[in-house]
């Protein structure tokens, strides 16, 4: 029976393993196999005067990540990979790999991420490749598990959808039938709904579509977003909620995830701290103004160079708070005292923004009038406002994006390294 390489110790004395030919090496007498499983590595030997005929016969014929099947006496050897070897008794190919390798995935030779999107299935074969998507498995079980822990209920809402979330232009249309859809930009609306039906704390993972034509090493057209919300919560509850499962997630990864991090060359794996700083919009501004040449001003949208400058004096996460109305969607609510700031927030990584939150408007009457100083139609919208007439509690919520997530954490220089098959405004395949 087939063991992971991983669990094969010289304690095993005979094993059969399954894998992928990472590596080949022939010094005459002695050919060595380094075989690869998604746990780990291990030399195979062969001593080609005792081996038997069928044996080298399929040593000869391999090709590098063909699949074998390999059974034979596992001993101890101090050079080799985890300390053992296997001397092979059967050498079976049970798939013969072509050549030559659209990539080398022992990683000696660098590649250029579309080459390596392209032949994407020989990328995740790479040790330092797979760790990444172990760990964001990782993150996404830990996330999973701390919303059950914390009472949260799991939907799943349409990703077709007549309206959209925060109207603009960056919308996927599609042909649906006789009437006119898009894809979903958020599930925003339908969790808002939610709350009116009782369900009070609920959370979804899932998939969201935005039509932005940018062309950077943090966008995706297509992402997975964290999502939730909470009834009789203030923004200030949700953001302490955002702050925990983050403080959770990175402490589990770190407790289980030591090989992948250790594939990835992280020794220092950082461990943030709650609660994170709350930094005004207005002080965030002058803080970019001091240490950007480009021209920003109060109301204006937060660049990435102003990111990036605010970041590097904040250090850590921290949240952006009270932004003004103008500039955030309209379901944020506004201030009683100040009705040009809102009770926003977005979470931050030095690097680039992470989530983005507030406070609801619950009131019926309020909301309309927000929707219509945005210069919506408060009737596109009318499915969403129908809940808010008949008895909606006080809500708050955010949604987190687990690409950038992975992507900070893990300290990748693009997000496409954070999903399997991106797309983007130029990639549809694979």
């Amino acid at each position: 029976m087939r063991i992971p390489i991983q669990s094969v110790t010289p304690e095993c004395g005979h094993a059969e393993i399954c894998g992928w030919v990472h590596e080949v090496r022939d010094l005459g007498g002695l050919a060595f196999f380094l075989i690869r499983d998604r746990t780990g590595i291990i030399q195979v030997t062969i001593p080609k005067k005792k081996a038997p005929e069928a044996v080298l016969a399929a040593a000869k014929a391999v090709s590098r990540e063909s699949v074998v099947r390999v059974t034979g006496t596992v001993k101890a050897i101090d050079k080799a990979p985890g300390g053992r070897e296997l001397v092979p008794e059967i050498f079976e190919i049970v798939s013969l790999a072509e050549t030559p390798l659209p990539l080398d995935v022992s990683e000696k030779v660098p590649v250029e991420l579309d080459t390596r999107l392209d032949a994407r299935f020989l990328d995740v074969r790479r040790p330092r490749v797979a760790a990444v998507f172990e760990i964001r498995s990782a993150a996404l079980h830990a996330i999973n598990q701390y919303f059950h822990h914390e009472g949260f209920t799991n939907i799943t809402t349409p990703k077709i959808v007549a309206a959209a979330t925060e109207g603009g232009t960056e919308l996927f249309p599609i042909a649906y039938f006789d009437k006119e859809a898009f894809l979903n930009q958020s599930p925003q609306l339908y969790k808002q709904m939610m709350m009116a039906a009782g369900c009070e704390k609920v959370y979804e993972i899932g998939p969201i579509f935005r039509a932005e034509e940018h062309n950077t090493t943090k966008h995706l057209n297509e992402a997975t977003s964290i999502d939730i919300e909470v009834s009789f919560a203030d923004h200030l509850e949700v953001m302490r909620i955002l702050e925990d499962l983050i403080v959770r997630v990175y402490g589990y990864v770190n407790g289980t995830c030591s090989s992948q991090l250790a594939n990835l060359e992280i020794t220092n794996f950082p461990l943030p701290k709650a609660p994170f700083p709350r930094l005004p919009y207005g002080e965030a501004i002058e803080i970019a103004k001091k240490t950007i040449e480009d021209p920003i001003r109060y109301g204006d949208d937060i660049s990435p160079a102003a990111e990036r400058a605010i970041g590097a004096e904040m250090g850590g996460h921290y949240f952006i708070v009270d932004w003004p109305s103008e500039i955030r969607p309209y379901y944020a609510m506004q201030y009683e005292n100040d009705p040009s700031i809102c009770k926003a927030f977005d979470l931050m990584h030095p690097r680039m923004e992470l989530s983005s939150g507030a406070q609801r408007e619950h009131r019926y009457d309020r909301l309309v009038h927000q929707i219509s100083r945005k210069g919506l139609n408060p009737g596109s919208f009318e499915f969403y406002l129908r809940p808010f007439r008949y008895g909606m509690p006080p809500h708050a919520g955010w949604g987190l994006g687990a690409e950038r997530l992975v992507m900070t954490m893990l300290g990748l220089s693009n997000v496409r390294e954070a999903v399997l098959f991106p797309r983007d405004m130029h990639r549809l395949v694979p």
